[in-house]
């Protein structure tokens, strides 16, 4: 199972105030650990919704809104996406993250192709793994 791991930003995160060299360290230190465990497919931090946009979307109108973004409380800092047996493995091994001083991590399972069922027809489910091929295809290019 994927799941998405997302680290809620928190007011140092959204002042743009950079982890120090310490943390960076620890933070490597893990990421090594979840590599070589096969767990991380990916992950990265986050600017402050400072240098974000969100568009709104409403019927056939599109609005582009700037940050800053007011609810912190609702804002991404940073991410991973691990690939896990379970949602207790990916707990155990968040458990062991650096984090510390209220910081708020969230854990989420990733659709797969059957969660979908009968309306994921043979046509999409081709569709999605000529995309997929595609992605991996650019990614040696």
């Amino acid at each position: 199972m994927r799941v998405m791991v997302i680290v809620k930003a928190s007011k140092q995160s959204e002042a743009g105030e950079m982890p120090s060299e310490q943390l960076l360290a620890a933070m490597g230190k893990y990421n090594e650990e979840l590599v070589k465990a096969g767990i991380m497919l990916g992950g990265d931090g986050l600017h402050p919704s400072t240098k974000g946009k969100r568009v709104r979307f409403e019927g056939t109108s599109r609005t582009v809104l700037d940050g800053p973004f007011a609810e912190t409380k609702e804002l991404i800092a940073g991410y991973w996406l691990w690939q896990v047996k379970s949602m207790d493995e990916a707990l155990e091994w968040l458990k062991r993250a650096p984090f510390d001083g209220g910081d708020e991590v969230e854990v989420r399972p990733v659709f797969e192709a059957e969660d979908f069922g009968q309306e994921f027809t043979p046509e999409l489910r081709e569709q999605e793994e000529r995309l997929k091929a595609e992605i991996e295809r650019q990614k040696q290019s």
